[in-house]
Formats: structure tokens, C-alpha cells, sequence
């Protein structure tokens, strides 16, 4: 190191989901309102297009407008949301907009339901019951 240069910060290697959407404005609004999601990070250029990073209780992902998306063009990807409480996270998603695919539930050891968000993602809010879920 040469005399005066500032150490580097260590940046840990992450991968995180980065959600497309039509509307990241709408999108940002309703991940807070309905997950609690926290803005860590927010880009919005001249015509509203939002890049943002999110975080819900420490689990990051991002998301950013595409004008490519149209409402009929399904996302490939689901999203699993593990919660303390998925019976309160579910009920404020579908406050907030989303629609139920299949009610919270238990099964396969899990306390799970599953919703589709405005945005046309699938997401699957749950928690672990009793031994399932843990590694090991």
C-alpha cells in the first residue's frame, strides 16, 4: 500500500434478484407498503424511470423500470418470501394490491400462500414449521 492511500472497503460477493417492472415508481410504493420493504438505494432519470434497491428486513433485491415488459408477458422468475408472520405479510399484499393465487396454508412443513403482485411477479410468503427449512 503506498503511504497516504486509503485502505479499500471489502465489498462481499451477493447475488440478488432484480425485478423488471412497468411502473418501478408503483412497484417501490407497493413493496413498502405491502412487504415493509426499505429503499436502500434510488435512481430516477428525467422521464421517472426508477432503478432501486430494496430491502426487506436485511434481504436485498432490486428492481427497474422496463419498457420492454408489456402486462401479458409473464415474468420467469418467483420470488420466496420468509417471514416471521406470513399470514400478516400476505394480508397487507393483497390490501395493497396483490392477488391471491393460492391462500396461506400449511404444507410440506411450511406455513405458505402464494400471490401474484401488480407487476405480474409470483411470490411465496412463509415461514418454516417446526424442523422444516433448517440445513443441516
Amino acid at each position: 500500500m503506498n503511504p497516504g492511500s486509503q485502505p479499500q472497503p471489502t465489498i462481499p460477493t451477493t447475488i440478488a434478484p432484480w425485478l423488471s417492472v412497468a411502473g418501478g415508481a408503483d412497484a417501490v410504493a407497493f413493496y413498502t407498503a405491502s412487504f415493509g420493504a426499505e429503499q436502500v438505494y434510488r435512481i430516477e432519470d428525467p422521464d421517472g424511470n426508477v432503478v432501486a434497491r430494496l430491502s426487506i428486513d436485511g434481504a436485498e433485491f432490486w428492481l427497474s423500470d422496463d419498457s420492454s415488459r408489456t402486462s401479458d408477458s409473464a415474468p420467469a422468475v418467483r420470488m420466496i418470501l420468509t417471514v416471521p408472520d406470513p399470514d400478516a405479510v400476505f394480508g397487507r399484499a393483497i390490501a395493497a394490491g396483490a392477488q391471491v393465487v393460492c391462500p396461506v396454508s400449511e404444507e410440506h412443513g411450511w406455513r405458505v400462500g402464494r400471490l401474484v403482485d401488480p407487476f405480474g411477479h409470483h411470490w411465496e410468503v412463509a415461514r418454516p414449521v417446526g424442523d422444516a427449512g433448517s440445513s443441516g
